[in-house]
């Protein structure tokens, strides 16, 4: 298992029982390709330095997962399909 970091920003305009959704689905298919979810940091909403999809502010959410490096691929695949998530970032984070 290698530990990763997710970042991820959703649109503004999606309201609390929807970035909960996100949330949750992200940490599901965490736990069904075998991985842990260590830390989780709700969305925050912030300013962006230029436009995303007509958007000019976001909102942003942190997850600390490990997972066995043949599943991130099936994880990238589910964060793509996520129409909320406009743009998303992974790190392999220093074990």
């Amino acid at each position: 298992m290698r530990p990763y970091e997710l970042m991820y920003l959703i649109q503004p305009t999606a309201d609390e029982e929807r970035l909960t959704a996100v949330s949750d689905r992200l940490q599901q298919t965490i736990g069904t390709l075998g991985g842990k979810v260590e830390k989780v940091a709700p969305p925050v909403r912030r300013r962006l330095a230029y436009e995303i999809a007509h958007h000019r502010d976001g909102q942003y959410g942190v997850i600390e997962y490990s997972l066995p490096p043949s599943a991130a691929r099936e994880l990238e695949r589910t964060i793509k399909l996520t129409e909320d998530i406009l743009r998303h970032l992974v790190i392999r984070r220093d074990e």
